[in-house]
C-alpha cells in the first residue's frame, strides 16, 4: 500500500510538473516575443516557488518563518487558478497554431498577439473571478412545506443558510464581515450552517479572533452548525467544537435539536466520519427516525449525496454545501456529473433539496461561473 501511493505522489508530482514547465515555456515565449529581456535563474526559480507555494505553504516551519509561510500559501492558492485557466488557454493557443500552420497561413507575430491576448484574458479572468468571490449575493428560495403548524406556532420561518465559508488565511474577518451584515439584515428565525465554517486549520480563526466577528450572528431560534470534510482535515474538531459553543452556536454531529415543539433540524457528520472516525458515523434514517414526523425537518448533511435515502427517511429539507458549483469554470462539468444536484435546487419526492456554492472558497478566491452566496429560505407550513 505504501508503494502505491508514493508511485501515485510520483505521477502525480511528474504531471503538475509537466504542466507548469509547459506554462512556463509559453510564458518565456511571449517574453521573448514582447521583447523583455529576463534571465533563465530570474525566471524560473520564482516561477517555480509560486507553483509550489501552496504545498511548500502546509510545511511546518519555524515561528519566524510563519508570516512568510502564511504568504506563500496565499500566494500560491491564486496560482491555483493560473495554472488550470493559463494550461487550458495555452492548449488552444497551440491547436489554433496548429490549425493555422496546417493551412499554410503566415503566422507572423504569433507568439506575440497570440500570447498577449492568452495574458490579457488571464488578467480579466482574475478580475472577474476575484469580484464573484469577494461580492457575494443572497439567493432566495420559497419551500411550502404540507405539514401544519403547532396551535399558537409559526407558519411562515425565515432561515439564513452559508454554507463554505473557509475561514482561513485566505478568507478572513473583512468578507465574514460581509456575512454577518447580510444575514442579520434578513433577521432569520434560524441560521444554519452546513459545513466547512473553517479552512483545515483552526489557527488562523484564533490568531485573527474571527470568532469575534462570527459571534455577532443574530436569530431568532439559534445558530447550528456540521461538520465538514475541512473541518476533519484540520484535525481540530474538537477544539472548533468549542469555540463554536462559545459564541452560541451548536456544531450537530449526528445529532437532532427541536425547535420549541415546532420543528426539527438534524446535523449529520461528514461523510468523511466514515474513514476518519473510529465510531463512523449515523445513517439518515437511524438520525431522524425517532423524531416526530408530523412536525417540519430540516436535514444538514455537508457533501450533498444520497436523497433519495433522506426523502425516504422523512426529512422535508435537505441542505447541503461542499461542491462550490465546480468554484470556476469549466469544473462544474465535473461537479454537474458527480452529483444528483451540485448546485441550486431540486424537488426530491416530497424533499426540497438546497445546495449552496458557498460563501468562500477553498485555494484561490477566484470564482468563475459561480458566486459567493448566502442562502435566504422562506419555509412555509400549511396545504398551500
Amino acid at each position: 500500500m505504501q508503494s502505491r501511493m508514493v508511485i501515485l505522489f510520483i505521477f502525480l508530482i511528474t504531471v503538475y510538473s509537466s504542466i507548469n514547465y509547459y506554462i512556463g515555456w509559453h510564458l518565456t515565449d511571449w517574453l521573448d516575443a514582447v521583447g523583455i529581456s529576463y534571465s533563465p535563474w530570474s525566471f524560473w526559480i520564482p516561477f517555480g516557488i509560486i507553483a509550489y507555494g501552496y504545498i511548500l505553504g502546509r510545511f511546518r516551519l519555524p515561528a519566524v518563518l510563519l508570516p512568510a509561510g502564511r504568504l506563500l500559501k496565499v500566494i500560491g492558492s491564486y496560482f491555483i487558478f493560473f495554472m488550470e485557466a493559463a494550461f487550458l488557454l495555452f492548449v488552444l493557443y497551440d491547436l489554433i497554431k496548429l490549425i493555422v500552420y496546417a493551412t499554410g497561413s503566415a503566422m507572423t507575430d504569433y507568439s506575440l498577439y497570440a500570447g498577449s491576448a492568452v495574458v490579457a484574458l488571464l488578467i480579466v479572468l482574475f478580475a472577474i473571478g476575484s469580484r464573484n468571490a469577494w461580492s457575494p449575493i443572497v439567493r432566495q428560495y420559497e419551500l411550502n412545506i404540507d405539514k401544519e403548524p403547532i396551535p399558537g406556532g409559526q407558519v411562515e420561518w425565515t432561515v439564513a443558510v452559508a454554507s463554505d465559508i473557509h475561514l482561513g488565511n485566505t478568507v478572513g474577518r473583512k468578507h465574514l464581515a460581509k456575512l454577518v451584515s447580510r444575514v442579520n439584515a434578513m433577521k432569520p428565525d434560524l441560521i444554519l450552517l452546513p459545513g466547512d465554517v473553517i479552512d483545515d486549520s483552526i489557527e488562523p480563526y484564533l490568531r485573527n479572533r474571527m470568532g469575534e466577528v462570527l459571534g455577532q450572528l443574530k436569530s431568532e431560534r439559534g445558530i447550528y452548525a456540521v461538520l465538514g470534510n475541512h473541518e476533519y482535515f484540520g484535525g481540530h474538531i474538537e477544539q472548533y467544537v468549542a469555540e463554536m459553543k462559545k459564541i452560541g452556536i451548536q456544531v450537530l454531529r449526528d445529532e437532532t435539536v427541536d425547535i420549541g415543539g415546532e420543528l426539527s433540524i438534524a446535523g449529520r457528520k461528514d461523510k468523511t466520519a466514515e474513514s476518519a472516525e473510529p465510531s463512523r458515523r449515523l445513517g439518515v434514517n437511524e438520525l431522524i427516525s425517532s423524531l416526530d414526523h408530523a412536525k417540519p425537518i430540516i436535514l444538514m448533511d455537508h457533501q450533498p449525496t444520497k436523497f433519495a435515502a433522506a426523502a425516504e427517511a422523512g426529512a422535508d429539507v435537505m441542505l447541503s454545501g461542499h461542491t462550490h458549483r465546480g468554484q470556476f469554470a469549466p469544473n462544474h462539468l465535473i461537479t454537474k456529473r458527480l452529483f444528483e444536484l451540485d448546485w441550486g435546487y431540486m424537488r426530491k419526492g416530497a424533499m426540497h433539496v438546497v445546495v449552496s456554492s458557498g460563501f468562500g472558497s477553498w485555494g484561490p478566491p477566484i470564482r468563475i461561473g459561480s458566486r459567493s452566496e448566502i442562502i435566504q429560505l422562506r419555509i412555509l407550513l400549511g396545504n398551500k
